[in-house]
């Protein structure tokens, strides 16, 4: 049975992550040279669009890592 206790700090452990997320994904898009959402949307750049999920899924994997200990 899961716990108040567990719920809460699980909850608040997802969205302290998913704010960190938030914020390293809009920074990484700030320091970029380029308009990122509009090279891949207006100019369907694929390997553009690749090169954001794998900065996604790297942000995610090191919070997840440092959430987790």
């Amino acid at each position: 049975m899961l716990s108040t206790t567990v719920l809460l700090a699980t909850l608040l452990y997802a969205g302290v992550g998913l704010a960190i997320f938030v914020l390293g994904f809009w920074l990484w898009d700030r320091l970029t040279p380029v308009d990122l959402w509009g090279e891949i949307c207006k100019n369907q750049n694929v390997a553009l669009g690749n090169l954001a999920a794998g900065v996604a899924i790297a942000i995610a994997i090191i919070i997840g890592s440092a959430i987790h200990g």
